[in-house]
């Protein structure tokens, strides 16, 4: 949204009759009773109906000026939770009573004539709350297999956040009701959650996939044998064929991202990288030597690079 001041056409050091008189007039051009239909004028009207609800509040407009509130009056969101947008239906136009400006019923009814009734009498206009958007940071395993999230929001407000298994990157959510309040007795708008997935220092993820690079030695690798794997939810025994390598992938059916949907969870591939002691073994190396005598090869030729 744009900076208040613009938007009512005032300098940022307008006395509150000089805002108020700048609503009076835009709002006596805009008003949409005076412009059915028009949705660009409603737009308008909505902002400068915003605007001035918070420039005509003293509190409020300090607050706005010191940047602890935004042009929306929404408090500085904390905790990994962030309002990233004002609204995906633009700003409500009338969250609030006005400060020593007077009402906006007042305002309508001076404007109007005495037959405007708002907010308090309990007709005349009625607008959904603004939608609003933030963005929530999120761990890879709970994005994975669900979660439920407390964030708060400004000083106050608590929100209950429920992330459904299978929850992927950029995936947004939408909380009903949970938005701006209405105006003249219409209900809340709603408030869109974009999830932003965390990585995570051994997965990667494609689709309801799941990818692993798992070390083993080289007596695993030579002789095979059970290992123990890392998933989402606990470790489990995989079975390492004798001679694998390094780049050799097995699958793990189901133990991958649950489905979004309820269906057939994705699968585990789990990726062999063989590792050579850290140390050098001077044992290992004289059986190697031997071993190379009568039994060289070359892996670069089979990969075409000999």
């Amino acid at each position: 949204m744009k900076d208040l001041y613009s938007v009512l056409g005032v300098a940022k050091n307008a006395t509150p009759d000089e805002v108020k008189a700048a609503y009076r007039r835009l709002a006596k051009k805009l008003h949409p009773d005076l412009n059915p239909g028009d949705a660009k004028v409603e737009q308008q009207f909505k902002e400068v109906s915003q605007a001035y609800g918070i420039l005509s509040d003293a509190e409020k407009r300090r607050r706005y000026d010191a940047g602890e509130i935004d042009a929306s009056g929404q408090e500085t969101m904390r905790g990994g939770f962030y309002r990233s947008a004002h609204g995906r239906g633009g700003e409500k136009y009338a969250q609030h009573e006005a400060g020593d400006g007077g009402g906006f019923d007042d305002i309508f009814s001076d404007l109007f004539g005495g037959g405007f009734r708002g907010r308090r009498g309990g007709a005349g206009i009625k607008q959904k709350g603004a939608d609003v958007s933030y963005s929530l940071k999120v761990a890879f395993a709970e994005a994975a297999n669900g979660a439920r999230k407390r964030v708060q929001i400004g000083e106050e407000r608590t929100l209950d956040i429920t992330i459904p298994p299978g929850t992927e990157d950029g995936q947004t959510l939408r909380l009903k009701g949970q938005g701006l309040p209405g105006f003249g007795g219409a209900p809340p708008g709603d408030a869109y959650v974009e999830v932003k997935v965390e990585p995570h220092p051994h997965f990667t993820r494609k689709g309801k996939d799941l990818h692993l690079e798992l070390p083993i030695s080289l007596t695993e690798a030579v002789l095979g044998g059970s290992v123990q794997v890392p998933t989402l939810a606990a470790k489990v025994a995989m079975k390492v064929p004798a001679g694998a390598n390094t780049g050799t992938t097995l699958r793990l059916k189901g133990k991958g991202v649950p489905d979004r949907r309820g269906g057939t969870a994705g699968d585990l591939y789990v990726k062999l990288r063989v590792m050579l002691p850290e140390k050098p073994d001077p044992e290992l190396k004289a059986f190697v030597e031997k071993w190379a005598e009568s039994h060289a090869y070359d892996p670069r030729t089979k990969a075409g690079m000999g």
